[in-house]
């Protein structure tokens, strides 16, 4: 059995896969402060924030994987730091088009997080949180999510292809996704549900 010691925790705290989930954290404000800034880069420098953010999720996964580099601290850190970037350029979004679908979409995606969130924390408690796992599905909701709250946050028409258009429709996509991935979660976990419910 290991012993955790100060230097080890330090290490944890400051290995790559984490550094760059902090890194995507900070980028939040950066984001905000980007989008409404009073000029027409704007909205392509807030996506391309919001892209790079994108990406920093799939490295550090990539790299606590391959150098074994995974700890506590990054397992608590790197869902919320992607559910927050998500929810920050959603609520943006929304302030921009506040059209009763956007909103819509907004509600479903953010509301399933928490939803998702709260029952992964529930299984835990009940030592069942490895039944809960990230499926094919989940992992689609999210380069969906990433491509079209992308394009929303660009918002200009790109070689005369209409962006936000298409990211109206991927982010529609995207919020599909994320019903069908928490009716698989949920179903998942219904035995555990049911028999607490029965208690």
């Amino acid at each position: 059995m290991s012993i955790s010691t100060p230097d080890s925790e330090r290490q944890a705290r400051l290995n790559l896969p984490n550094m760059l989930t902090w890194l995507r954290i900070l980028m939040i404000p950066a984001i905000v402060v980007l989008f409404y800034l009073p000029y027409g880069w704007s909205g392509p420098a807030a996506c391309a924030a919001f892209a790079l953010a994108g990406i920093t999720d799939s490295l550090d996964g990539y790299y606590a994987r391959k150098w074994g580099q995974t700890s506590r601290l990054g397992a608590f850190l790197d869902p919320v730091a992607d559910k927050l970037i998500v929810a920050a350029a959603l609520v943006l979004i929304v302030s921009r088009d506040p059209r009763w679908f956007v909103v819509i979409v907004a509600i479903v995606i953010i509301g399933r997080e928490i939803a998702v969130s709260a029952l992964r924390e529930w299984m835990a408690e009940i030592g069942a949180r490895a039944r809960i796992k990230v499926s094919v599905w989940g992992k689609s909701k999210t380069i969906m999510q990433i491509v079209g709250l992308s394009c929303l946050l660009f918002r200009y028409d790109l070689f005369h292809i209409p962006i936000y258009k298409l990211g109206l429709v991927l982010t529609g996509i995207a919020a599909i996704l994320t019903l069908w991935s928490m009716f698989l979660y949920l179903k998942v976990a219904w035995p555990e549900l049911r028999g607490s419910a029965q208690l």
